[in-house]
């Protein structure tokens, strides 16, 4: 009667520990191929999809998660490889056996399915270099993963083995060089807030530049200054620098001419993941593509000129005073 409690403990503690253990290795496996494939889409993107912006965030998010889950995972792995070697009989823990036989399953259900992918795409004359890397990326993993619990299952506990160890140092220091990759292409924290905070100071300059040809189109005129634009029926109030709260830069330079500027923090032709073409074409204010125009900046003020065309963005015509 005393051993009950002991006993239900320690299968509580056996239950919580496999759970805990295969729970992260499912999500560091995750977080590491979604690492591998945001370095495929910016190393080979594609044009018609990528967006630098998504990339980058699912990478700090990939790297989040490994930074937290993979130690995790490697201390419950440790922990239940000592309690093995103190006690060999919980090698044919049910727990054990059903979790690993069930990563077994899903990595070779990933590895079929993952071949298939392939043959089919490659019969179907659509391989390109992102795709072929992405499967080649799984496979790897997959192999890998299945590959060694194999063995685990399969290894006699009593035998003193390194093997565990080298593939945790060997594990740990390749992720350790994709969360340092992910740093090197989407820059440091404080280099992505800069990048965000001129990201944020080039859409408001768009909005502005919106609402200025808006008026122009209404009014017959453009404003005197920003304040003008201001209006309380539809609510729209300038935007100002996100971090001084100052106004933005505005001068009039002509009846149809005015600049707009802004203090940005980085250089837009260099910043992480700017190095490419195609991630410099300009975008436009609520998807108007009539007003795309360039936003590139260097760090510091920088004012940008726009003319409006009339033939482009007419004047309303007046209302008949007689109605």
């Amino acid at each position: 009667m005393h051993t009950f409690p002991d006993r239900a403990s320690g299968a509580a503690k056996d239950v919580f520990s496999y759970l805990l253990m295969i729970g992260t290795l499912y999500v560091s496996v995750v977080s590491f191929l979604t690492l591998l494939f945001q370095y495929i889409n910016v190393k080979f993107p594609d044009v018609l999809s990528f967006s630098y912006e998504a990339a980058t965030a699912t990478m700090r998010n990939s790297i989040s998660s490994l930074l937290i889950v993979w130690p995790v995972f490697l201390l419950m792995s440790w922990m239940i490889e000592k309690d093995i070697h103190q006690m060999s009989a919980k090698r044919d823990l049910w727990i054990r056996k059903w979790l690993l036989y069930l990563t077994l399953f899903i990595a070779a259900i990933t590895i079929i399915v993952d071949l298939v992918t392939l043959t089919n795409t490659f019969l179907s004359g659509e391989v390109t270099t992102r795709f072929v890397l992405k499967v080649f990326s799984v496979l790897i993993v997959a192999v890998a993963v299945f590959a060694f619990y194999l063995w685990d299952l399969r290894r006699d506990p009593s035998t003193q083995t390194k093997n565990k160890r080298i593939a945790a140092i060997a594990t740990s220091v390749l992720i350790l060089l994709s969360i340092i990759g992910g740093f090197f292409l989407a820059g440091s924290p404080s280099e992505q807030r800069a990048i965000r905070l001129d990201n944020q100071r080039t859409a408001d300059l768009q909005t502005i530049q919106w609402q200025i040809i808006s008026d122009w189109t209404a009014k017959g005129k453009i404003p005197a200054k920003l304040a003008d634009l201001n209006d309380s029926i539809s609510g729209f109030v300038v935007p100002v620098d996100p971090v001084t709260h100052q106004q933005y830069g505005y001068n009039v330079k002509g009846e149809l001419a005015f600049e707009l500027c802004a203090t940005f923090q980085t250089d837009s032709a260099i910043s992480p993941g700017r190095k490419e073409a195609y991630l410099t074409i300009p975008t436009s204010p609520y998807g108007t593509p009539e007003t795309l125009s360039n936003w590139d900046h260097k760090p510091g003020q920088v004012c940008f000129e726009r003319t409006i065309d009339p033939a482009r963005y007419p004047k309303q015509p007046a209302p008949d005073k007689g109605l």
